[in-house]
């Protein structure tokens, strides 16, 4: 039976992926305006709310440049009006946000946690995602929103937007360890920190670190035809944010964060059947 309190609002991948997690409402819906969002409301009267709607570029997140105003629309402002709609009607809003907001120093920083400023403004789609992190964190303080940054999806099953996808497609992967969010466990975090009813923000990441190369020998190890390389970030010619995120604040929740490296095989293997 679908639980009807709870609303997906975007069909793309990560609200997909939710929908069959919680078994619920979704929706692909065209938000411009606060009479959108309270017709929605309206329509479907949830208890909680997850938000989403992303642009993040037809092939990658350079393509935001190119789309900036459905990218300012979808990742800034949609947010900040769905976060006036539900405190005004005091419904629960979870917004689906990204770690790709940070600069990070692997010489000297630490694990990003959630209260991190050192933010990287040099793409589009980063500044586009800060705006509404920092609208809807000072609303956090006082209302019921919960603020999710998930990191480089991988998860279990093919799908474009899978880094597992990608890198095969690729065939060439950089080699620097970073942070990054297993789907599945992803939908167990979400339904944990609605259930504690968790406001402010949250890093949902696995624990440690991924380095693609291993990922990349694990799929060789199924498919021995399979070859890449490893080059060098710089060799890319790409503006981006590689870092890691800290776990600790989600671990502190009660939620038991899995270490990214021991889920690569079950991700694999079931990666394989699909």
């Amino acid at each position: 039976m679908i639980d009807k309190n709870v609303l997906v609002l975007g069909k793309g991948f990560i609200g997909q992926r939710l929908q069959e997690g919680l078994n619920c409402a979704i929706t692909e819906v065209f938000i411009k305006t606060y009479q959108d969002a309270d017709r929605l409301i309206k329509r479907y009267r949830p208890k909680v709310i997850i938000n989403c709607i992303s642009v993040t570029g037809r092939r990658n997140v350079d393509d935001c440049e190119q789309e900036k105003d459905a990218v300012l629309s979808a990742n800034s402002f949609v947010p900040v009006i769905l976060a006036e709609v539900c405190l005004r009607n005091k419904i629960k809003l979870v917004h689906i946000s990204s770690g790709c907001i940070f600069n990070y120093d692997y010489k000297k920083d630490r694990p990003v946690d959630e209260n991190s400023r050192n933010y990287f403004f040099k793409l589009f789609y980063s500044r586009s995602k800060i705006y509404a992190d920092r609208a809807l964190e000072v609303l956090a303080r006082d209302y019921d929103i919960l603020i999710a940054r998930i990191r480089i999806p991988l998860l279990n099953a093919r799908h474009p937007k899978n880094i597992l996808d990608k890198l095969i497609k690729y065939k060439k992967v950089i080699d620097l360890p970073n942070s990054v969010t297993y789907i599945p466990d992803f939908v167990r975090a979400i339904k944990h920190l609605i259930k504690i009813n968790a406001c402010g923000i949250y890093n949902i990441v696995n624990k440690g670190a991924l380095r693609y190369p291993a990922l990349m020998d694990m799929y060789h190890r199924y498919k021995p035809s399979f070859k890449y390389t490893v080059i060098d970030p710089g060799s890319l010619g790409l503006v981006r944010t590689n870092l890691l995120m800290s776990t600790a604040k989600l671990e502190k929740s009660g939620f038991k964060v899995r270490n990214i490296n021991t889920v690569l095989e079950e991700c694999l293997k079931e990666y394989l059947k699909s």
